[in-house]
This record gives structure tokens, sequence and C-alpha cells, in this order.
């Protein structure tokens, strides 16, 4: 398991949103943004090797952008957010970072989570 992971449930239906495509990208010192991994939530609306093996963790800005778009038009239904993009400061590499997704169709929330 990646020291980022997330999960996504759609509280419109009460159920792990599967099939939800997430990208997790880095701030640069130049301000951009770096793609460190990308992948799709499981069966049970979760991304658990966001960041590869290979990539340490490192004290920065990261944000993940969740492709709702494409979640919502797999169900057919019509939503107000294309996608959402959360922005988070790493400040501890020590630390295991969970950053869950509550999603509708006309609002989301997030938190840290454990």
């Amino acid at each position: 398991m990646s020291a980022i992971t997330t999960h996504v449930l759609d509280i419109s239906k009460g159920a792990p949103a599967s099939g939800v495509p997430i990208a997790l990208e880095i701030e640069t010192d130049d301000g951009g943004w770096q793609l460190l991994g990308k992948g799709t939530t499981d069966g049970d609306g979760r991304l658990r090797d966001l960041l590869p093996v290979d990539k340490p963790l490192a004290i920065g800005t990261y944000r993940l952008i969740f492709d709702t778009e494409t979640y919502f038009r797999a169900h057919n239904v019509e939503g107000f957010y294309p996608f959402v993009l959360v922005v988070f400061s790493i400040l501890d590499t020590d630390e295991h970072y969970h950053v869950p997704l509550l999603l509708s169709p006309y609002g989301y929330s997030t938190y840290r989570g454990s």
C-alpha cells in the first residue's frame, strides 16, 4: 500500500464509488505539477497504490484529481462537478495519508482519514 491512499463513497447511493479515475500530482518548484501516479477505484471504492514504490514520499504540496464526470456518465447520472480537485500538504514523510472523498451529483466533501 502506498503512503497516499483514497477512497470514494457515493453518498447519493450509500455505496462505494467504483470506477472513478484518479490522478496524484506534486507541485514542482516552478509552480507546475508533476504526475506521480494514477488509477481507478476498485469495487470497494478504494485506490491503494497511487504512489509507486519507486517514488518516495516527499515533503510538499500534492493534489488528487477525481474524474467524477467519467464516474457519473458511466452511471447515467448528470453531475454538476466534472472533476474534484483536492490539494493538501505533506509535512511528515513518516506518516500515512488517506484522503477520502464523499461524493454526490451536486456536492462533495473530503477529510483526512486514517
